[in-house]
């Protein structure tokens, strides 16, 4: 047995059990990561996937058993490397964050500028997803931190942490008839075809719950994954559109008003998440203080600690 197989066999998982695809992603060959599954059965003395001729249905039992172990395994054999690169070169090496397009898009511009300066020596990635997205590449390992709104704090191997508080608002041409109301209901906003986020994005469960419980049924015309397509559609005239706040930028979008509707729709929570048992460098303590500056390398820790 060793740490070879046990990649193989995360890889394979993670690609959704297609030899192929796992083995383009370790550039290997698919033979070879055949070959050493075959070999891991039979060390363990049992079989880890079920197979229908050559192809592979689904995880055994035992295998879902191996698979937890070889993750944990996997995880502290990087918690290790990421130790000693704490302590050999504490300013570089690299910090992967998954985050919506929202959060990449206006929340994150200045944290990033600020952490490329003090960290000219990282190299900091963004991957951008759904929440769902964003929590499966965190579990996996492959980004070091996710930011998002949604469902983050529903997986229970993850540490979540809340960031900030932000609401909605309604965004529409000038002189569009909504602008003349002194305070927006949602039963006049129900009048009008809306345009807003796809139903796993930035909030979108806090505007159906409103709706939902004043009686109404919104007419919703278009819905993409981030604030910027909304906005063109709403310019073109297809609707109005309800977006995160923080996506308005009146310099940037002279083609539009503004609406506020804190009143209309619950607020909602920005957190940051990261594996259980994930040994964070400093450089990612600062990323997430830079983002939230509440938490804390002490916050963070702690938080980390109680999860064991």
């Amino acid at each position: 047995m060793n740490l070879q197989q046990l990649r193989y066999l995360n890889e394979i998982v993670r690609c959704e059990l297609n030899i192929s695809e796992a083995a383009n992603a370790l550039y290997t060959s698919q033979p070879g990561v055949s070959k050493q599954i075959k070999l891991l059965e039979e060390e363990l003395g049992v079989d880890i996937f079920v197979r229908n001729g050559k192809r592979i249905v689904t995880l055994t039992e035992p295998g879902k058993e191996v698979l937890a172990i070889a993750q944990r395994v996997l995880l502290e054999t990087n918690n290790l490397k990421q130790v000693g690169q704490e302590f050999k070169q504490q300013d570089s090496g690299a910090l992967t964050i998954a985050t919506t397009h929202t959060q990449a898009r206006y929340a994150l511009p200045p944290v990033v500028k600020a952490f490329t300066q003090a960290y000219p020596g990282v190299k900091l990635g963004l991957h951008q997803g759904s929440p769902t997205q964003i929590a499966e590449q965190v579990l996996s390992g492959e980004v070091d931190i996710g930011i998002a709104t949604e469902s983050l704090a529903l997986y229970d191997d993850l540490v979540t942490l809340p960031c900030y508080e932000w609401h909605h608002c309604v965004v529409v041409p000038p002189k569009h008839p909504l602008l003349d109301e002194k305070k927006l209901t949602l039963k006049k906003l129900a009048q009008y075809p809306i345009i807003t986020y796809d139903f796993a994005f930035t909030g979108r469960n806090k505007i159906n719950q409103a709706f939902s419980e004043a009686g109404l049924e919104p007419n919703i015309a278009l819905t993409a994954i981030d604030a910027d397509v909304i906005k063109t559609y709403v310019e073109l005239g297809l609707g109005v559109g309800i977006v995160a706040q923080m996506a308005f930028i009146p310099d940037r979008d002279r083609h539009l008003r503004m609406i506020d509707a804190g009143h209309l729709f619950q607020p909602s929570t920005t957190r940051v998440a990261i594996r259980q048992n994930q040994y964070l460098r400093g450089f990612g303590y600062h990323f997430i203080e830079l983002f939230a500056p509440q938490l804390t390398r002490e916050v963070i820790a702690e938080a980390l600690h109680l999860s064991k």
